[in-house]
């Protein structure tokens, strides 16, 4: 810190006020006596190795929520896949930019599956840009499973890559219900770029409680907070 204020010269507090800022925009995160930069989205298959078990407790929990016969949006990322393989032998129509879930639920007959246009994200598996947008704008949802790169304590959902936020904010535009996926290190977790604000939210569907500041903010949202194995109102 003392290095940051006689570099630029300014003071110990500006730097201070400033390094906050930069972490609730999601462009760094502070660690002792400094900070660091945050990183962009790894590659699908890395990110898909961790937290599985709690990744599955949430998808179960969120796939209780879905009544046969209704249209289910999925979103990137890998909890939305693993959502996806607890919706097999279901009734439903899935419609994805997820070339995973697309890929896992391909061969399951009772299954409606619509794959959304767009230009391909190969490392993220993922469907993007101006096609799929417009795909979303004739389409209509009962639920959309939103996934995050981080959710900040007044409840707004970040994500890391720019390019990828139009496609959800389509999608949560197309849906009924906005069901937010998120694990324990989703919070704050990291993301550069407002998805969206708790108000945009119906549900969020995690895995342990939530801190004090974000669980305030979704309750003055009206949000509903389910943890695996329990409601919260």
């Amino acid at each position: 810190m003392t290095d940051l204020s006689e570099q630029l010269g300014v003071s110990p507090a500006t730097i201070r006020r400033d390094l906050v800022k930069l972490e609730e925009d999601g462009l760094l995160t502070r660690v002792h006596g400094g900070a660091r930069a945050e990183e962009g989205d790894q590659p699908f298959a890395e990110v898909a190795e961790v937290r599985v078990a709690e990744k599955d407790a949430i998808a179960a929990r969120a796939a209780a929520l879905i009544a046969d016969g209704q249209s289910v949006l999925l979103d990137i990322g890998t909890t939305a896949y693993r959502l996806a393989r607890q919706l097999h032998g279901r009734r439903l129509t899935v419609i994805t930019s997820n070339l995973v879930v697309y890929e896992e639920l391909a061969d399951d007959e009772g299954i409606e599956l619509v794959l959304l246009g767009g230009m391909v994200r190969r490392e993220y598996r993922s469907l993007v840009g101006f096609l799929t947008e417009d795909n979303l704008r004739q389409l209509h949802a009962d639920w959309l499973f939103l996934g995050t790169s981080g959710v900040r304590p007044g409840g707004q959902v970040m994500d890391t890559t720019v390019v990828e936020v139009p496609v959800k904010r389509a999608m949560i535009k197309a849906s009924e219900r906005t069901v937010l996926l998120a694990d324990t290190a989703k919070f704050p977790g990291t993301g550069m770029a407002k998805v969206c604000g708790p108000e945009d939210l119906d549900v969020v569907v995690t895995n342990a409680p939530v801190d004090v500041a974000t669980r305030a903010a979704f309750e003055e949202a009206g949000v509903e907070v389910v943890v695996a194995g329990k409601a919260q109102t």
